[in-house]
This record gives C-alpha cells, structure tokens and sequence, in this order.
C-alpha cells in the first residue's frame, strides 16, 4: 500500500494530554502499591445504541491507532504536571519513558455494532493500559456517531450524492475527523480541504452568495464564474428569483452547464421546478444539488425529487441529534502478576441501574441466517464455537506497541457497505425501533 492510498501522514501532536486527571492519579497510585504491572484487559464498548438507532458504526479506529503512536510525554508536559503537582517524582519519571507496548484487538473501521459489542479490547499492564482510556473514547464516540449519522443519510439517498459541507459548524480540528467519518458512512466528498489534504477525500466547492452580491448583476457573476471554472461548474441560482437565475444560467454556460445549487425555499417544489425549466431550455445533462440544514429525514422526503446530490453540514457534524455513542472503558479482566501466562481474573462493575459491565476478556462474531443475513452479535468469554469460528469480527489492531493494521479509508468505507448489507432490511429503515440483531452472550 503507498501512501496516496492513506492521504498524507500529517505529523500529529503527542496526545498524552488529551487525558483526564484521575488516570494519571491511578497511575500513581498503583505504582506505589505494587499493582501497576498486573496483566489487564481493558474494552471499549456501549451499553446501549443512542436512541432509536438500530445500529451503530465504528470510525476513528485510523484516527486512535495515530493517537496511541503518539501518546509520549516530553518535558514541557512533565514540566506543566510537576508545576501543579498532578503527580509525585517517581510517577513523573515512569512517564518520562512511557511509550505503549501492549496489544490492541477491535472491531474493523466502518464495521457496525450493538449494545454489549468489544468494539476496541486493549491489553497490557494496568498502567499502560488505563493511560489511554480518554483519547480512545474522544475518538470512537465523536467519530462513531458522525458516521452512524452519515450512514443513515446514505441509506436515505439511495445512491445520490452526498456532500459533506459542516466545516463552519464544528470546531476546526473536529471538522476534519467529521469529514473523515462521514466518508467512512457513505458520503463522496467534502467541502473541507483539510480534510481532503491528509485523508485524500475527494474536495468539492464553487461558490457562494457573497460571490453573486460582489458583481453589479447576477448574470456578471454567473459569467465570471463560468470564464474562471468553465461550463462544468455548479452556479447557485437562489440568490434572487430562481427561475431568472436558471434562465440566466444556461444562457451564460450553455446547455453543457454542470450543475446548479438550490440553498433554500420548499426544495421539493422548487427542485420539481427547476428540473422542468432546465429541461425545456434543452439542459437536460445539468445536474441539481440542494442544500440547507438536511438531515436523514429531509433527505428521504426529498426521494421522489429529480436531485442528483445533497449537501449537509449542520446535522452531520453533530451527529443528527445524537453527538455521542456513550461509549465506555472498562477493565474486564486482570491477572495477579505482570506475567502475560498468569490466568486472567475476570472482573467487572456490580451497580443499580444500567451500568453494570461483564466481566472477561470477550470474543464476538455475528451469526448469519440460512440467507446470508445478520441474526444475532454473540459474546463470549470461553471458546468459540465452531459455527463462529470464521465469523469472529475483533482484528488485530496493535501488536507490541506496534501498529499492523493500517488501511485506506476506502477499504473502511467499502467494509461498512457490506456491513450494512449484510443487516436485515430493517436496518435501513429510519424510523425509531430496537438494534436490528439482538446481542447474545455465552
């Protein structure tokens, strides 16, 4: 694989301080007490989809494995944790040679998950270990829940296309890892050049409003877009009247015109209306993308309209009403030694209420039908059974410290493809309802 295949390496900051303070204060607490080495299994999971979701979609796996590479403390950190005596002089010191060494299990980027499902399983010593818990949920849970949002637009467009344009709606660095995420779930490309810079998504863009009031006309702007980017270009029409402005744009560009943009008013209509005026002027090669605040459901009820591709920003950057995954970091399982052959002791969180964990270093696999088609996700902690032996779905992520499992965000995006496929056909509907496939545990 050469690099055009992963976008460009960007170097990254260390990220050993994207951490809570309680994570550094257990670190030094167990060093002191001797219990910092045992062998420990840690796993990210989710107790529950978010609301009326019948599915959920790993992304950021790219994103973490950059992040535990770079998770090092230099000196002006140690400095900073000295200076406000986050931690004592001997815990300053094991962090002055940290560098993560353990072995890390997950779920495929773009493949989708239920409640209960060991989407990342990280194993090491404690101290190791428990270090990494914040940067690995900041990741999953935001990029998780961006794709999980993209996934459904894509299945509300049916094959139409799908920009992603949420840039100014997020903070800068999130838009980057959104665009990134959504690619993932099914949109095209990206309005974000950032994001196209170290990713190689596809980028898109022509112009906006402002470049229409700017010129004494809108036929002077028109004309000026088209001489700089030529006839395939996208010229937004809503400015004024619609429909003088799509007179006015196949008499600037011709019959050829790539496309125009709609950014406002009832898009149903006015899509119906424009596709027949671009018609009868003989531009039936022109495509028409709308925008303005779509989500999911927009996008469906905007089925039966003669659109070639939509544009969203808003709604997917926060995840569509849901801006996080609740995923969590739980330790399943510890041994009494540092020893990797001591048996691990299998532990977890007794509470009230929903937020009792199980305890075990766990296996999954997704159990098909006699069609082909996803009836259950089984956990374990014991042997697989034979009939899951070849559908098990952790991939080694992390071996020694060392990342092995890099890929292109087309290989991601093209998993999550079959994985939505391979859910029965309710997974596509987008009203509220239950996981599509129960979790089993065994």
């Amino acid at each position: 694989m050469n690099s055009a295949d992963l976008g460009r390496r960007v170097g990254v900051p260390s990220t050993a301080l994207f951490t809570d303070q309680y994570e550094l204060t257990m670190l030094q607490a167990a060093l002191k007490a001797g219990t910092a080495d045992r062998h420990s299994v840690f796993e990210a999971f989710t107790r529950r989809l978010p609301e009326g979701r019948r599915y959920g979609v790993v992304a950021g796996t790219g994103r973490l494995l950059d992040a535990v590479e770079n998770f090092h403390f230099d000196d002006e950190m140690l400095t900073f944790l000295r200076e406000r005596n986050v931690v004592d002089g001997p815990t300053l010191a094991w962090l002055a040679d940290f560098r993560f060494g353990g072995d890390i299990w997950g779920y495929p980027e773009g493949e989708v998950y239920f409640p209960g499902s060991p989407i990342l399983r990280v194993e090491g010593s404690f101290a190791e270990c428990v270090l990494l818990e914040t940067v690995i949920l900041s990741i999953l849970n935001h990029d998780s829940a961006i794709a999980a949002a993209a996934s459904r637009m894509s299945v509300a467009a049916g094959g139409r296309g799908l920009i992603e344009m949420g840039a100014r709606r997020t903070h800068e660095l999130s838009a980057v890892a959104s665009a990134r995420a959504a690619y993932i779930g099914g949109f095209d490309t990206t309005s974000d050049l950032a994001a196209g810079f170290r990713y190689n998504i596809p980028t898109v863009g022509t112009s906006a409003h402002a470049f229409t009031l700017l010129h004494d006309s809108e036929r002077d702007a028109f004309r000026a877009q088209v001489d700089s980017l030529g006839r395939g270009t996208t010229l937004l029409v809503d400015t004024y009247d619609v429909a003088e402005a799509v007179r006015t744009a196949v008499e600037v560009a011709g019959t050829d015109l790539g496309a125009v943009r709609i950014d406002s008013g009832d898009l149903l209509l006015v899509a119906h209306r424009v596709r027949q005026q671009l018609d009868e002027l003989g531009a039936t090669g022109t495509k028409i993308v709308v925008t303005s605040d779509l989500d999911e459901y927009a996008i469906a009820s905007l089925a039966a309209a003669p659109v070639n591709a939509y544009g969203v920003g808003t709604q997917l950057v926060t995840g569509s009403g849901q801006p996080t995954c609740s995923m969590v970091y739980k330790l399943v399982a510890r041994a009494v030694s540092a020893d990797p052959a001591e048996p691990l002791q299998p532990v977890a969180k007794k509470s009230l209420g929903a937020k009792s964990s199980v305890g075990g270093r766990k296996w999954a696999a997704r159990r098909l039908d006699e069609q082909g088609v996803a009836e259950a996700e089984v956990i374990g902690t014991g042997p697989v059974p034979d009939g899951l032996a070849d559908r098990q779905l952790l991939a080694e992520l992390v071996r020694g410290g060392e990342v092995v499992a890099r890929e292109s965000l087309d290989a991601a995006r093209e998993r999550h493809i079959a994985a939505r496929q391979g859910l029965p056909l309710s997974a596509m509907q987008l009203s509220k309802g239950e996981p599509v496939i129960p979790t089993e545990y065994v």
